[in-house]
């Protein structure tokens, strides 16, 4: 979990009509993570339901994204913070959301772009804003962007709506985006060693300083 996609969620928290209850797919808090990784208190005891394929801590419920064991028009809101880079079927999960999502659902996306190679515990795709937009495309409406420079931005960021969002919603959603967008495009009079801490998970940044300082053996 980065920083920057925390506020991301808690944009939509704020702006947007969520409805319970919400399935975050992909919770588990990975060692170094705990309680950094927990979305649960940005929305307010909304009920929560935590997914992932294994057990751990922030997980609730065992559910595959390629197979969600769940019926049609069960969840208000799904929720898949960069996690989609580690789903080898995206195309089945994205489908499989869809259906689970109640009539006036939505489904919040993101993913990285310029990033690393990190496994948790494989590590298959990166995303361009446009292959959100073809993901999306069974929703009424999607809202897909991204931070970072246009050419080649650090994440990709994407909304689906299964019905109609009130315009005043959607306008004030926009508004602190674009406030974000602007913020995460880059140090933006910020330190580099602060944007970096910022927008790369601190699992990701623990493992690159053991190997950088010797930590781990290298084989």
């Amino acid at each position: 979990m980065r920083e920057s996609i925390k506020g991301f969620v808690k944009i939509i928290a704020d702006t947007l009509p969520i409805v319970e209850p919400i399935y975050e797919f992909g919770s588990l808090q990975v060692p170094g993570e705990e309680g950094f990784a927990d979305l649960r208190p940005i929305f307010g005891g909304k009920e929560y339901v935590g997914c992932d394929m294994q057990e751990g801590p922030g997980v609730d419920r065992i559910l595959n994204l390629h197979n969600i064991d769940l019926a049609a028009e069960t969840a208000g809101t799904v929720l898949i913070p960069d996690t989609l880079e580690h789903v080898e079927y995206v195309r089945r999960a994205v489908e499989e959301t869809h259906r689970i999502l109640k009539p006036d659902g939505i489904l919040v996306i993101s993913s990285v772009m310029k990033f690393p190679i990190h496994d948790f515990p494989y590590d298959y795709w990166r995303f361009t804003p446009e292959a959100f937009k073809f993901l999306l495309k069974a929703f009424t409406f999607c809202f897909v962007d991204f931070a970072g420079v246009q050419q080649f931005p650090h994440t990709v960021v994407g909304l689906g709506f299964k019905s109609s969002v009130p315009k005043d919603c959607l306008d004030d959603f926009r508004t602190k985006f674009e406030r974000w967008k602007d913020y995460w495009h880059g140090p933006a009079g910020r330190s580099l060693e602060a944007f970096v801490k910022s927008v790369v998970p601190p699992i990701v940044l623990n493992l690159y300083s053991r190997i950088r300082y010797g930590r781990i053996r290298r084989s």
